[in-house]
């Protein structure tokens, strides 16, 4: 799993603030793969997550309007790409236990992958 999510990282997405870009990470999934997995398993077995890999730079970016006026800008937020790929994994492995486990109701819609959030 984790050298896949590695092998289908964008290169188009930007850098956290570590200054590793997810090209490299993506060009070393050989040489990753391992360490990573050791550390997400790690992760998820003491139940804590690396304080870096949580720590958010965000950035303000203009979208149109008066400059002075914040309102005319949206909040653009950078995390590291291990800690976002941990998040992928974490996200795979509640949805697999939810479908599986038929946790939520067949009719329910809302918010859940393929399926209308609004019912017409």
């Amino acid at each position: 799993m984790v050298s896949d999510l590695l092998c289908h990282l964008s290169t188009h997405k930007s850098m956290g603030s570590d200054g590793i870009h997810p090209r490299v990470l993506r060009e070393l999934v050989e040489v990753l793969t391992k360490p990573l997995s050791i550390i997400y398993q790690q992760s998820w077995l003491t139940e804590e997550v690396l304080v870096d890999w949580k720590l958010t730079n965000v950035t303000p970016i203009y979208k149109k309007g008066r400059k002075e006026d914040p309102g005319n800008y949206r909040p653009v937020s950078l995390t590291l790409v291990p800690g976002q790929a941990m998040d992928q994994i974490i996200l795979s492995a509640i949805t697999w236990h939810v479908q599986d486990n038929q946790v939520i109701m067949l009719s329910q819609h809302g918010f859940m992958f393929g399926k209308p959030d609004v019912l017409l």
